[in-house]
């Protein structure tokens, strides 16, 4: 029986983890054995999970990350533990997914994965993999990763550092690091968008094959009647994800309807102004799929993305998105379900909602979109099959 070992900042929560989760009940489905290393929460999976350290670690990593700016380089004694963990479970294949997040340290991962030798996959879920510091550098328009990253102008972006900027030393190691594999590497970039940034990075050299995200279409599906909701969606509602666009909305969309934002913290819910309504984060699948199918439209605002999965599970529950073309966001949209507009056009996003509340989208060609191109065990059954050709080829 195959063994798989999946490595990600979550498991089973939060967008990264729950496509792990997937991935892992798919190989069990297919009599593999499957593990989720995984660095934050108390999770629950079909898969064996194992916790790289914890959260007096992930917070220590997080102080060093801050004031050194040193993001992946802490966390010694809990990624050597786990080193010892994975070498006795002696996979087949080790997948990797967020390797940020401050939970493991990946020079010594990458020199066990060397030593290992096996094949190692490496879904790419955003940009930090290539740059000497940021995981998003759209807004920015920076293109100093193509050359080499110094004096990063994101410093104070996700992974904040406060006071040093060690962008170049950062993306020379990374550069070292990453690329140590060789032919043992395969990446998979979860969108054209960012797969086209591959040619120019030092990954140029690196197999890549693209892989759509799914989900889960039995969780996600029409179950509600139809009012005038606008919804929007995030894990957490960042500059880049278009929070004060909503607020420019708001004043431009006519009060027939509501506007309802989902993931906020507490101290951003307080801050709303009059005519938003907002909750916090859900891990409830049935919870959000019931305000999906309630909305007329899902507004993703976004200013950097790679390909949203609140798209595709909007899109699934009979919701027509409008987004702007930022990224891989459009890659989910075609304009029998969905209005791609320009960034920051407020306009064109009230114009969008109008057109979905005048039924020009309709449920069921939605729901007909998705169940064609997002059911998780047609898009994530390629991930099998990609490992089990990187078996052979090794044999």
């Amino acid at each position: 029986m195959p063994k798989l070992l999946q490595i990600n900042v979550t498991a089973n929560s939060g967008s990264t983890g729950k496509i792990a989760e997937q991935i892992g009940g798919l190989a069990i489905d297919n009599c593999w054995e499957s593990w989720i290393a995984y660095g934050r929460g108390v999770p629950k999976s079909r898969s064996e999970l194992i916790r790289i350290g914890n959260d007096i670690d992930m917070r220590w990593h997080g102080i060093e990350s801050r004031i050194f700016d040193n993001h992946g380089l802490a966390s010694v004694k809990v990624t050597k533990h786990f080193i010892e963990q994975a070498k006795a479970i002696n996979p087949d294949i080790i997948h990797l997914h967020n390797i940020h997040g401050y939970y493991i340290n990946y020079p010594l991962l990458f020199e066990y994965l060397k030593a290992w030798g096996g094949p190692v996959v490496w879904t790419l879920h955003d940009c930090w993999p290539f740059t000497g510091h940021c995981a998003y550098f759209m807004m920015s328009g920076c293109e100093k990763w193509k050359t080499g990253c110094h004096d990063c102008g994101n410093i104070h972006a996700y992974p904040k550092s406060l006071f040093r900027n060690r962008s170049e030393h950062n993306f020379t190691q990374k550069k070292s690091v990453f690329t140590s594999l060789g032919r043992n590497l395969t990446l998979v970039p979860v969108s054209q968008y960012v797969n086209s940034y591959l040619n120019d990075s030092f990954f140029s050299d690196t197999n890549s094959i693209v892989i759509h995200n799914g989900i889960d279409l039995t969780k996600f599906q029409p179950c509600s009647r139809k009012r005038n909701l606008v919804l929007g969606v995030a894990n957490v509602w960042e500059q880049r994800k278009g929070l004060f666009d909503f607020y420019r909305l708001r004043q431009e969309l006519s009060t027939d309807y509501r506007i309802l934002l989902i993931g906020l913290s507490k101290s951003q819910i307080k801050r709303l102004p009059d005519g938003i309504d907002g909750i916090e984060r859900t891990e409830s699948q049935e919870e959000l799929a019931e305000l999906y199918s309630s909305a007329v439209a899902l507004v993703n605002p976004t200013y950097e993305d790679n390909y949203p999965t609140v798209n595709l599970e909007a899109i699934a529950c009979g919701t027509p998105v409008i987004t702007y073309r930022t990224g891989g966001s459009p890659e989910s949209i075609t304009p029998d379900i969905g209005i791609v507009v320009e960034q920051g056009d407020i306009n064109g996003l009230v114009n969008g909602i109008k057109r979905a509340s005048d039924g020009e989208f309709s449920v069921s060609a939605c729901r007909a979109y998705a169940e064609a191109n997002f059911n998780q065990k047609n898009c994530f059954k390629t991930y099998l099959d990609l490992y089990n050709s990187l078996i052979k080829q090794q044999s």
